[in-house]
C-alpha cells in the first residue's frame, strides 16, 4: 500500500539528476504495478523534478492505458515513453494481457499522444518465436509503427511457458525473428532496436 510523496520522489530523483552522467529517472519497470494508477503523483513529481533542473531523461514505462494521463504527463516534462506488449494483434494482445478498462487501442493511442508532444517512443515487444515472427503479426507491428513514429523496438525475451502461451495465442508458423527484425529495417530504416532504454 506504500506510495511515495512527491518531496520524497523529487528528494530521490533530484540529485541523480542533477549529478549522474547521462541521467534516468524511470518510473515503472513491471514488478512494482502500473505507475498510471498514480498518474497525479508522478505529474507533481515531474513537474518539480523540471522547475528544478532540465538535466537527463524522466521515463515511464506503462501499459498505456490512460493515453489522456500520458497526455498530462508529457506536458509536466517526460522525455520519454516506453508501452509493453506481446502483440500489435488487438485479439493476441488481449489474450496475454487481458486488459481492464482498456484495448490495444489506448496503449496506440498513448504512444501516438507521446510522440505529438515531442517525447522519444519506444515498446516493450515480448518476442515469442512462432507467435511474434507469424508474418500477420509483423502487418500488424508494421501499421502500428506507420501510426505511432516509433523510434525503438525493444525486443524482449517473454519467459513463459512455451506450451501454456502456444495454448492462449493459438498455433502458427513463423519466418523467424531475425527475419522480422530484418523487413522492419528495410520498412523503417530510422527505427532503432534494442534490449535496454537507449
Amino acid at each position: 500500500n506504500f506510495v511515495p510523496t512527491p518531496d520524497e520522489v523529487v528528494g530521490v530523483a533530484l540529485p541523480h539528476l542533477e549529478e549522474a552522467k547521462d541521467a534516468v529517472v524511470s518510473f515503472g519497470q513491471g514488478c512494482e504495478g502500473e505507475p498510471l494508477m498514480q498518474w497525479r503523483l508522478l505529474e507533481e513529481s515531474i513537474r518539480r523534478l523540471r522547475d528544478k533542473t532540465d538535466r537527463g531523461t524522466i521515463h515511464l514505462n506503462t501499459n498505456g492505458s490512460l493515453p489522456d494521463k500520458v497526455a498530462r504527463l508529457c506536458d509536466a516534462g517526460l522525455d520519454s515513453i516506453r508501452v509493453t506488449l506481446n502483440s500489435a494483434s488487438s485479439r493476441l494482445f488481449s489474450r496475454y494481457h487481458r486488459p481492464r478498462g482498456y484495448t490495444l487501442r489506448e496503449a496506440i493511442d498513448s504512444l501516438i499522444r507521446a510522440k505529438e508532444k515531442g517525447m522519444y517512443t519506444s515498446v516493450n515487444l515480448l518476442i515469442f518465436p512462432g507467435v511474434t515472427d507469424r508474418a500477420s503479426e509483423l502487418e500488424c507491428l508494421i501499421k502500428l509503427i506507420k501510426k505511432t513514429q516509433l523510434d525503438l523496438v525493444q525486443m524482449r525475451n517473454l519467459n513463459i511457458d512455451p506450451d501454456l502461451y502456444l495454448n492462449i495465442m493459438g498455433s502458427g508458423r513463423g519466418i523467424g525473428v531475425s527475419e522480422i527484425m530484418g523487413l522492419l529495417k528495410d520498412e523503417f530504416p530510422r527505427l532503432q532496436f534494442g534490449y535496454f532504454n537507449r
